[in-house]
């Protein structure tokens, strides 16, 4: 099989730069129209032929009318199978759903809208990419607003930067599995690939001690800020009990114009190590003071970012280190 695979792959190839002059770039979201759509008989539509072809020989042979009668009713049971299968995919809208940044070595994941408008289901519908198939899903008929699914397609992510699929297949062997519709497209789709993280050997560098921020550290009572979620380790004399019985949970009062402890990762403080191995450890060093709720800035040749917390701020850091040069 894997022979077969490697005497097959520049035929595979010359299609696909065929497909790809012929249809060029799709737009996102895209519609599929009959001329996209490839259709060929499956290794169960093509016993199935055989098996008809064998019949209508029988039946001839033999003057048998009754078995003449039933392969051309398989037949024609086989040409709607056929036209169904086709009509499966014919109409049907795709669109890029959301992309998930991931780590190297991870799989890069796609999510894949498939809409559809029509009064007429769509069943067994799966996408593949080079190197695996999604699990069936089935769109119901639209009635009053379109119907919707959303499949993720995961992809290799070796390297950090970006990692793009440019290309892959929605299929359909709806019904009796006897054909294979397809359409290729080509959206270019990217995802973000945040550098590898390295092991806890090397400890973050010494914390500056900033004020008027409003981020998590020891905190004077010069002026209330402000009420924050309550996190493990805070004092009670903190805590705002009157909000708690007011039912609004348990929080925290915060005063500006304290001190503030806060981390700045600084590319520099790395000498010796290689461009990927420096990376890897700015990356650890950011996931740990996420995780511990501190305050971190970054340094990188051509790039500061103010120390700061939250979800946005570690995205923004960590696509940093994605897509810096080298």
């Amino acid at each position: 099989m894997a022979l077969l695979r490697r005497l097959l792959e520049p035929f595979r190839r010359r299609m696909r730069g065929w497909m790809r002059k012929r249809q060029g770039d799709d737009p996102d979201p895209v519609v599929l129209t009959g001329r996209r759509i490839y259709i060929l008989p499956t290794a169960l539509g093509t016993g199935f032929a055989g098996m008809l072809l064998l019949m209508m020989i029988g039946a001839m042979n033999y003057a048998n009318n009754l078995a003449l009668g039933l392969a051309f009713l398989l037949g024609s049971l086989g040409l709607v199978a056929m036209h169904h299968c086709h009509r499966t995919l014919a109409g049907l809208k795709l669109a890029l759903a959301t992309t998930h940044p991931v780590f190297a070595g991870q799989r890069a994941r796609f999510a894949i809208a498939l809409v559809n408008d029509s009064q007429q289901p769509r069943p067994e519908l799966e996408l593949t990419d080079d190197s695996l198939t999604t699990e069936p899903v089935r769109l119901d008929a639209a009635t009053r607003e379109p119907t919707r699914a959303v499949v993720e397609i995961g992809h290799p992510a070796e390297r950090r930067g970006k990692v793009r699929l440019d290309r892959f297949e929605v299929s359909t062997r709806h019904p009796f599995g006897l054909f294979r519709a397809w359409a290729v497209l080509h959206m270019d789709l990217e995802c973000i690939v945040y550098p590898r993280p390295s092991d806890r050997a090397l400890s973050p560098p010494p914390h500056e001690t900033d004020v008027g921020g409003a981020q998590d550290g020891p905190r004077g009572d010069e002026e209330y800020a402000g009420l924050r979620p309550f996190h493990s380790g805070d004092s009670p004399r903190r805590i705002a009990w009157k909000a708690y019985a007011r039912g609004q949970g348990l929080q925290t009062k915060q005063f500006a114009g304290t001190t503030v402890i806060s981390h700045v990762f600084d590319w520099d403080s790395l000498e010796g190590l290689g461009v990927e191995a420096r990376l890897s450890q700015l990356c650890r060093w950011i996931l740990d003071a996420h995780a511990a709720e501190r305050a971190y800035g970054l340094k990188l040749p051509g790039v500061n970012v103010p120390p700061n917390v939250g979800d946005a701020h570690r995205q923004h850091c960590l696509t940093a280190l994605a897509l810096f040069p080298g």
